[in-house]
């Protein structure tokens, strides 16, 4: 099923409202805790899949609950910044896939960058993550929905890098209905992403 996160970033304006695609329950419990303590408390949209919920690698230290704050980044620690010669920048749950690839591959030179926050996207932050992988030559955007949905259209006219993008095929529909072939194309966007 899709929650339709393109028709949420297209309501987007004048700071409206937060988007996010949580990924970190000590992430989630973070933003939880800034909603809370806003002073004027805008609507909050969390877009996390219910497939997190039990996955391996969706756990958060009690310490990282006890101190910190909301990352609207995750950046990649395997990668140090000089090394990256591309920057994969992705938004939930397809991060999982791309950091099995990463790791079973031993990729050094690819640094992959989670948006926990979607909207709004501060242009401060946007300045600071081109500095900080000021060695990339590539900039890509990987999503597991179709190019005419999820969060592409959004990030590409309103995020000055200059992004290349992997997702499935345009589609009228956002799901293939057959899980052999929805198989064979996460597979796809996962290879294509490192290429």
């Amino acid at each position: 099923s899709s929650a339709r996160l393109e028709r949420y970033l297209q309501m987007c304006g004048q700071y409206n409202m937060v988007v996010c695609n949580v990924t970190s329950p000590a992430n989630f419990f973070h933003l939880l805790r800034r909603q809370v303590k806003s002073e004027f408390r805008k609507p909050l949209i969390v877009m996390s899949p219910k497939s997190l919920l039990r996955h391996p690698e969706v756990i958060s230290d009690v310490k990282e609950l006890e101190t910190g704050s909301f990352q609207e980044i995750i950046y990649d620690t395997d990668v140090k910044p000089a090394a990256a010669k591309k920057v994969i920048v992705c938004s939930g749950k397809v991060y999982f896939d791309l950091k099995d690839k990463q790791r079973n591959d031993k990729i050094k030179d690819v640094a992959i960058l989670r948006f926990e926050q979607l909207y709004p996207i501060i242009p401060e932050t946007i300045k600071k993550l081109k500095q900080k992988y000021k060695a990339a030559k590539r900039w890509v955007w990987v999503q597991e929905e179709s190019l005419n949905m999820g969060a592409w259209d959004y990030i590409h006219n309103r995020i000055p890098i200059d992004f290349e993008c992997v997702s499935r095929p345009v589609s009228a529909s956002p799901a293939t209905g057959s899980s052999h072939t929805h198989d064979e194309q996460q597979a796809e966007i996962i290879k294509s992403a490192f290429e």
